[in-house]
């Protein structure tokens, strides 16, 4: 398959990332325009899929539509009322983050299709997503990660046990979500337990994470097999942490440093381990991988990986490609390019025993 393609850009989702899914699918449609036509397709906030008329993905609106999880279908989007064929993608560009987008389940569908779609398959998108999982196959691949405890229930939990296991302050997350969003600096041990009940308020599981003293340092990944690593950037927070209006606030002050200010053996290091991070979790396409690097030992340990990470024209993660000599479109045509040769080896594997 070459020359244009009809991307399916599927965008919104049910999920507290909405928002930000809506920033990053407005910024990939333009850049994809210049190569490929773009089909926007919102997913609201309660699931429904709707495909819009023009080019640029818009908050609300389109045709309500479905995809057939079937082969024989080629991905065609269909109409709700009548089942009439309203597009026929070439291929898909999932920007959904956190549950319901970036976790796998989109993933299983679009496999189901048997259609070609940017990123990460079902088992690194599921593993990626859910911060237990991906913690684990660091783990057991050998890399360095910071102290930190699973919850799945406040019932028995002792939370003075808690805090004298991995200190004050602490960071309390939702084990499944991003950009931030329900996540708790804790500094006092009577701030625990409303930091766990906002966390189980988005998700049946909860992280609590030492805190690490550490510059935050970020490294883009691109590839299938044989994955390069961007240079790495450094996030220097406006807040007392990296969260939600620290990341999107109009007025915020974060600074993103790039190229981080690194020694050259700590820079191969930071990229050694962010591509180290995404073969951890069988991850393909692309993905941002956040370390952090120790103030007081310059150790370096990973953070956590996101498979659709934010994409728009200021987010770290084209950012970092664009310092590597990798600009914005350039980025989005090799995205293409990745998904359809993956798609080209799955379709190759046998599905039959004889």
């Amino acid at each position: 398959m070459a020359g244009r393609l009809k991307v399916a850009l599927v965008y919104g989702g049910r999920s507290g990332e909405h928002e930000v899914s809506l920033r990053s699918a407005a910024s990939v449609a333009e850049g994809l325009r210049a190569r490929h036509d773009v089909l926007p397709v919102l997913i609201d906030r309660e699931g429904g899929w709707w495909l819009q008329g023009g080019p640029s993905p818009q908050a609300e609106g389109g045709e309500p539509v479905f995809l057939v999880a079937s082969p024989d279908e080629a991905g065609c989007l269909r109409r709700r009322g009548d089942a009439a064929v309203l597009g026929r993608p070439d291929l898909f560009f999932p920007v959904l983050h956190g549950p319901f987008g970036e976790d796998g389940t989109i993933q299983g569908l679009l496999e189901l299709a048997a259609v070609p779609y940017v990123g990460s398959g079902v088992a690194a998108s599921a593993a990626a997503m859910d911060k237990e999982l991906m913690k684990a196959l660091f783990v057991q691949a050998g890399l360095s990660v910071g102290a930190y405890r699973v919850l799945r229930s406040r019932v028995h939990l002792r939370e003075d046990a808690l805090v004298a296991e991995l200190g004050l302050p602490l960071f309390v997350k939702p084990a499944n979500l991003g950009s931030s969003v329900g996540v708790t600096k804790v500094k006092q041990a009577g701030a625990l337990g409303p930091a766990l009940d906002l966390a189980f308020d988005y998700d049946g599981k909860a992280l609590v994470e030492a805190a690490i003293d550490a510059r935050e340092i970020e490294v883009s990944v691109l590839g299938n097999r044989l994955p390069e690593a961007s240079l790495p950037g450094e996030i220097v927070p406006d807040r007392e942490f990296y969260d939600y209006d620290s990341k999107y606030a109009a007025d915020s002050q974060t600074r993103l440093l790039i190229p981080a200010l690194l020694e050259p053996a700590v820079s191969e290091a930071a990229r050694r381990l962010a591509i180290g991070a995404f073969s951890a979790v069988d991850a393909s396409g692309y993905a941002r991988v956040d370390l952090f690097l120790e103030r007081t030992t310059e150790r370096l340990l990973v953070n956590e990986i996101n498979t659709i990470p934010g994409f728009t024209s200021i987010s770290m993660f084209p950012k970092l490609w664009e310092a590597t000599g990798v600009p914005y479109d350039e980025l989005l045509d090799r995205l293409v390019k990745l998904a359809l040769a993956r798609h080209g080896e799955r379709r190759r594997l046998r599905t039959s025993y004889q």
